[in-house]
């Protein structure tokens, strides 16, 4: 009999293993609905659905494994994060999903009232907080919106090789910023970057990357720690943040 792995757990969401089936118990319905239908439209490798029966989405699991995680070394070689980064590209160059994105204004006020708690918690110190304050301004402008997942970490990306077999984890897919996803993607894996904006095929502004480095950073840090998470490991989010200073 397939053993049960827990491969993540926390008070929304939970998903399990079971041999080459894994099984999402979410009891947000929308956030469901809105994963299978940005597999559906994602020109991209993405898992199979097997069937649904709400709160519990069944899913096949994907050939190959990760590029890595957040926090620890990426074994993965130089050529398949440049695939990575030309899904990426493939995917932000399909026609827009419907589900939209969140505002600039909107955005920058969520920030600003993070910061303020990261800081009259005592999460974070001050300086640190008002450093990546600053740096995260520049992902703070007009973006043309594209497709994106909303939610690229390294370890929801699949390779075999130099080859991207699928990509997992589209609950946060809508209208978004493309830069946001190549951040997210590279996030503490700053040396492999140019390796993912040469596979993307276009040039970049670097310094929103660093932008929303700092932004995402800020914003999960509370999250994290309240989730059972720790943004304070090595090489994860805290870090990224005191890498700015």
């Amino acid at each position: 009999m397939d053993e049960v792995k827990v491969v993540v757990a926390h008070s929304e969401r939970a998903t399990l293993r079971v041999g080459d089936v894994f099984l999402k118990v979410d009891a947000d319905q929308a956030r469901i609905d809105a994963e299978v239908e940005a597999m559906a439209l994602a020109p991209v490798p993405t898992p199979e659905v097997l069937w649904r029966k709400p709160p519990v989405l069944a899913i096949a699991a994907l050939p190959g494994t990760t590029l890595g995680r957040l926090g620890g070394p990426s074994t993965a070689s130089s050529a398949a994060w440049a695939a990575a980064g030309a899904a990426i590209r493939k995917l932000h160059d399909a026609p827009l999903p419907p589900r939209p994105g969140r505002s600039t204004v909107a955005l920058a006020a969520e920030l600003d009232d993070e910061c303020e708690l990261l800081v009259t918690n005592g999460v974070l110190p001050a300086d640190l907080v008002t450093r990546n304050r600053q740096v995260a301004e520049a992902a703070l402008r007009p973006w043309t919106p594209a497709f994106t997942h909303g939610d690229l970490q390294i370890a929801h990306v699949f390779v075999d090789g130099d080859e991207v077999t699928g990509i997992i984890d589209w609950s946060e897919a809508g209208q978004g910023d493309a830069l946001y996803d190549l951040a997210t993607f590279t996030l503490g894996h700053e040396e492999h970057l140019d390796d993912v904006v040469a596979g993307y095929g276009i040039d970049i502004d670097l310094d929103v990357i660093h932008a929303w480095w700092s932004l995402r950073s800020l914003l999960v840090v509370r999250w994290l720690i309240e989730h059972g998470f720790d943004p304070f490991a090595p090489g994860c989010e805290v870090d990224v943040l005191r890498s700015r200073m």
